[in-house]
C-alpha cells in the first residue's frame, strides 16, 4: 500500500525510546491482550474511516496505480523493465482455509474493480518482520549470511509460540486492498485452546521475532511497526475502473465518483458479511472456518528474500508447521 498512508500510527502510541519497538505497545496495553487487541483495532477503525473520507472526498484526485508492478503488468510500458528492489523479510504464510476466504473477497472485489492486479493465492503473506528492503542483490546476501546461523530457530518459532488472530476486516486506500486482523484476547476459542494461550499475542510474536533477528548484529530497516497484521489481497495498476474516460484505459485520468463510491459500497457490504460470518459468535463452531488463524498453521515462518515486493522472490528457510 501507499507508504504515505499505510506506516501512519493512529495507535496514539509512540515506540521511539524502546530498543525493541514493539515493547511500546506491550507497555501501553500493561501486557494485556485484551487492551493490546483494543490498541490494534482503534487503528484499523480509524484508518478505514480515514481512507473512507479521502476516497469520496469531491476532491479525490483518483487511484495510485502502483507504477513498478504497472509496468511488469503492462510490459508495452517500458520493454525490458525488471523490479530491483531486493528484500529480506520474515513472513507467515495463510493457511488454506483463509487462502479460499481471500480468493472469494477477491472475486467479490473484481465484480466493481475488473482491471485490479489480485495477489495470487500462492504469493500471499503477512510480514511479521521486514528486515530491510530496496537494497541490492549482493547487499541482501551479506544479510543472509548474517541471520543464516540463526534461520532455524526463528523460522522454526511458531511451531511452539503460537498466537491467534481473528476478526478479519477489509481495509483499503487508494493504492491496495489488504485483509487485516485483531490479535485474539479470548474470543472464540475452540479445539481445546485455552484463554491464558491467548496472552501471547501476535504484537508479541513480532517482538520476539525482531529481538532475534537483532541479536544476529542485523541492523533492522524496517518501514513500519505500526500496530497492523494485514495480508495485501490487490493493488491498483489502472485508474479506468473508477475513471469517467475508462476507454483509455491505463492512461485514463478523470475520477468518476460514482465509480469509486459502489468500490465502498462494496466494501462495506464486505466487511458487514465479515463481521457477521466469520467474527467470533456464540455457536458450534465459535468461529467459522477461514475467521482465526493461529499463526504457524500448515507452515512455519518463512524467511525470504530477493525482488519479493508481490509475493515471489526466494524462500530461503520455511519453517515447520503445525
Amino acid at each position: 500500500m501507499a507508504q504515505t498512508n499505510l506506516y501512519e500510527d493512529h495507535s496514539g502510541v509512540t515506540s521511539g525510546n524502546y530498543d525493541n519497538p514493539y515493547d511500546a505497545l506491550i507497555e501501553a496495553s500493561h501486557n494485556d491482550a485484551t487492551k493490546l487487541q483494543a490498541i490494534y483495532d482503534r487503528h484499523r477503525r480509524a484508518r478505514i474511516e480515514q481512507q473512507k473520507g479521502k476516497l469520496l472526498d469531491p476532491s479525490f484526485a483518483g487511484v495510485t496505480p502502483d507504477s513498478v508492478l504497472q509496468r511488469l503488468q503492462y510490459p508495452e510500458i517500458e520493454p525490458g523493465f525488471r523490479d530491483t528492489r531486493h528484500c529480506l523479510v520474515f513472513w507467515a504464510r495463510p493457511p488454506q482455509k483463509l487462502k479460499n476466504l481471500i480468493t472469494h473477497i477477491q472475486q467479490q472485489l473484481r465484480a466493481v474493480l475488473p482491471n485490479m492486479w489480485f495477489m495470487p493465492a500462492e504469493n500471499l503473506h503477512l510480514t511479521c518482520l521486514e528486515v530491510t528492503f530496496s537494497r541490492t542483490n549482493e547487499e541482501i546476501g551479506q544479510l543472509v549470511k548474517q541471520i543464516s546461523p540463526k534461520a532455524v530457530e526463528i523460522t522454526d518459532y511458531t511451531y511452539t509460540h503460537q498466537a491467534r488472530l481473528i476478526k478479519p476486516m477489509l481495509g483499503f486506500d487508494a493504492s491496495a486492498f489488504a485483509l487485516s486482523f485483531l490479535p485474539a484476547a479470548g474470543e472464540g476459542l475452540s479445539q481445546g485452546r485455552k484463554k491464558a494461550e491467548d496472552e501471547y499475542t501476535y504484537h508479541h510474536l513480532r517482538r520476539d521475532v525482531y529481538t532475534l533477528v537483532k541479536d544476529t548484529g542485523v541492523d533492522i530497516g524496517s518501514r513500519y511497526t505500526v500496530p497492523s497484521s494485514h495480508l495485501t489481497i490487490g493493488r491498483f495498476i489502472t485508474p479506468q475502473d473508477t475513471s469517467k474516460d475508462a476507454e483509455k484505459g491505463i492512461n485514463a485520468s478523470i475520477p468518476d465518483p460514482e465509480k469509486m463510491e459502489k468500490v465502498v459500497e462494496k466494501i462495506n457490504a464486505l466487511n458487514e458479511w465479515l463481521q457477521e460470518v466469520y467474527w467470533p459468535r456464540d455457536a458450534s463452531p465459535p468461529i467459522r472456518e477461514g475467521g482465526e488463524w493461529i499463526v504457524g498453521e500448515e507452515k512455519g515462518l518463512d524467511f525470504h528474500q530477493g525482488t519479493l515486493w508481490y509475493g515471489k522472490g526466494e524462500c530461503i528457510r520455511l519453517g515447520k508447521g503445525f
